[in-house]
């Protein structure tokens, strides 16, 4: 099973993410997707960013490790903006919509409204609010059930 690598990225007070309709579920996504072979999880996280989001970042930090039970880990990084258009990606997400996959909308969101969204992963919505008030801390581990 594949790791999943994606990105924090906070720009004017609000964070980037992706908005999904799928399978009858209404969520926010932190911008990511599989490793792929050969790849490191921060080459990942650029190459999602400008697939997702059509930006180019650069790596600031490692923020979290999701660790799941029977499902796939995945890895954080806190990124900066290096340019690029917000909203233009191309990834193979951005096809035809169909019923397995749903949508992908690129959004930009405050961060007192990620705490009343579906923002997924919950804890780390969380551990972003937190950590963009009172500074970002060495990596975190959060373990889900």
């Amino acid at each position: 099973m594949r790791k999943r690598s994606g990105i924090i990225l906070i720009h004017e007070g609000k964070l980037a993410l992706i908005e999904r309709h799928k399978q009858g579920r209404h969520y926010f996504a932190f911008p990511g997707g599989g490793v792929d072979e050969g790849e490191t999880d921060e080459q990942a996280a650029i190459r999602e960013a400008e697939e997702e989001l059509g930006i180019r970042v650069k790596i600031v930090q490692k923020a979290a490790e999701v660790l799941r039970t029977g499902r796939r880990n995945q890895v954080y990084f806190l990124v900066d903006w290096v340019d690029g258009e917000f909203g233009t990606g191309t990834g193979e997400e951005y096809g035809e919509v169909d019923e397995i996959n749903g949508t992908y909308n690129p959004l930009w969101m405050s961060l007192e409204e990620i705490l009343v969204r579906n923002v997924v992963p919950r804890q780390l919505a969380e551990l972003t609010v937190q950590s963009h008030q009172e500074g970002w801390q060495d990596s975190v581990v959060i373990q889900e059930s």
